[in-house]
């Protein structure tokens, strides 16, 4: 059997392992079925409410071509359309709860399940309430904006920043999943919050599949996502970037984009 790492659940939550592992194996398959190789999941060996037991990977810097397979490899899974937009099943983004459950349009499971999720949790009161204000005033364009702007629902990683992208000696691998289905964009969107992927990354997923003339702003709405849900988990840092997602939302709001 290969080497196994052995990972310990510090979620606070009993089912972090479970969740992580059943997205794991989702991501899997769907590589699978699209076709793609140069892409590795690490194999769930044993699973429970204390422990992921799970292929080990030898770490080391992505070179250009890794990248490259990375980028192809996102966007082949990318174009797998799937039944609907969300997931089966409650589970986590980070130390955060992700509500979910299956909706037919993109756009009301992203401002309802992702945004108005996070905003709620904002603690905050008067900032809470000028965040549910610019939702509640722009909502109803916003929600038909994205579902014109998205072409299906893909299998989505949901939590895809550059350390959740581990490269070895052959190929680059995918951990820590946070799996849903929605606008493949979002993805691509949370790559370039922590410093981004690196230029052969964008070029082969765009020769893959093209991002949309619209993905600026759909960047900084997607990323909204998860800097609210940093700005809840660790505070006023994350404040601009949450400010920038609520300006790109007006900007929609407004027909400006």
């Amino acid at each position: 059997m290969a080497d196994t790492y052995l990972k310990h659940n510090a979620t606070g939550y009993a089912d972090g392992l479970l969740c992580e592992a059943e997205g794991l194996e989702h991501l899997a398959a769907a590589l699978k079925e699209a076709g793609v190789t140069g892409i590795g999941v690490p194999d769930v060996f044993r699973v429970d409410e204390n422990e992921l037991e799970l292929t080990a990977i030898q770490a080391s810097g992505g070179s250009d071509r890794a990248r490259e397979a990375l980028g192809e490899g996102l966007a082949r899974l990318h174009r797998l359309s799937q039944a609907a937009y969300g997931w089966g099943r409650d589970n986590y983004i980070g130390l955060s709860p992700q509500p979910n459950r299956w909706c037919d349009r993109w756009g009301e499971f992203f401002v309802c399940d992702r945004l108005g999720y996070q905003v709620s949790r904002v603690r905050d009161a008067g900032q809470r309430a000028r965040f549910q204000e610019i939702l509640d005033q722009h909502s109803q364009v916003l929600i038909e904006w994205l579902n014109v702007h998205c072409d299906h629902p893909s299998l989505l990683h949901g939590d895809l920043w550059n350390g959740n992208v581990l490269f070895d000696s052959n190929k680059p691998w995918l951990i820590d999943p946070a799996v849903y289905c929605g606008d493949r964009e979002a993805d691509i969107a949370m790559t370039e919050m922590f410093g981004g992927f690196g230029e052969a990354f964008y070029r082969a997923y765009d020769q893959h599949y093209p991002r949309s003339a619209v993905y600026g702003v759909k960047r900084d709405i997607y990323n909204l996502y998860h800097y609210l849900n940093h700005y809840n988990l660790f505070g006023g840092g994350y404040l601009d970037g949450c400010q920038c997602g609520f300006a790109a939302i007006e900007t929609v709001g407004r027909g400006e984009f």
